[in-house]
């Protein structure tokens, strides 16, 4: 584990490196952002991006969303994968969100794990982004780059990982934390290229000290 100081320490030069830490999925609509990331499981975040304008102009309203041939919808997210899976997801949140929530997006992780095909991955988006909240999206980006650094101990458990995270990153910070973990996994220290010689924070991450012994 890194000490309390070299984890400031990772927290301040990343927040240098990336001051403007933001989803990088695009959205006008809370509930946009909610099937923006289910259609991003297993598709990158470019390919949603390409998708989703399509997706809401032919279904403008959480209503039009929820009344979908879901044939239909198939066919416009298909580029997304497992889109069968993806557009029952969807319509059927679209649903619950009209009949249990008055059309609103929930604003707690109980009741937004409550919802079709979202998980605590995507409810911590929705309650970082959307709510202000304090909340760590555990991707794969965060996984890797956690380990990598040494702010957990050989964990592979998304649970754990935001668990044990919840400890040592300030509230206030965490959500655009984990924000600049994926703009740092995917400029930086990707999964099978590490650029260490480009690394804001190689000084205080495990990886490079044992790298360098």
């Amino acid at each position: 584990m890194r000490t309390a100081e070299q984890t400031e320490e990772i927290i301040s030069r990343l927040e240098a490196e990336y001051p403007k830490a933001q989803c990088s999925l695009d959205y006008g609509k809370d509930y946009e952002l909610l099937f923006a990331t289910r259609l991003a499981a297993q598709c990158t975040d470019e390919r949603v991006n390409k998708i989703t304008p399509i997706l809401f102009e032919r279904y403008p309203t959480l209503e039009s969303i929820a009344e979908a041939d879901i044939i239909e919808l198939e066919e416009i997210i298909r580029p997304c994968g497992f889109f069968h899976t993806k557009a029952r997801d969807i319509i059927q949140c679209a649903n619950v969100l009209i009949e249990r929530h008055g059309g609103k997006v929930p604003d707690t992780m109980e009741e937004l794990t409550d919802l079709p095909g979202v998980g605590r991955k995507t409810a911590n988006l929705i309650l970082g982004d959307v709510f202000g909240k304090p909340a760590i999206v555990v991707d794969t980006h965060c996984i890797r780059l956690s380990n990598r650094m040494g702010l957990v101990d050989n964990m592979k458990d998304p649970y754990k990982i935001e668990m044990a995270l919840s400890k040592i990153l300030p509230p206030e910070k965490s959500s655009d934390f984990c924000h600049r973990l994926v703009l740092h996994g995917r400029a930086v220290c990707a999964a099978r290229k590490l650029m260490c010689e480009k690394c804001c924070v190689r000084h205080v991450c495990k990886e490079f000290e044992g790298a360098d012994k």
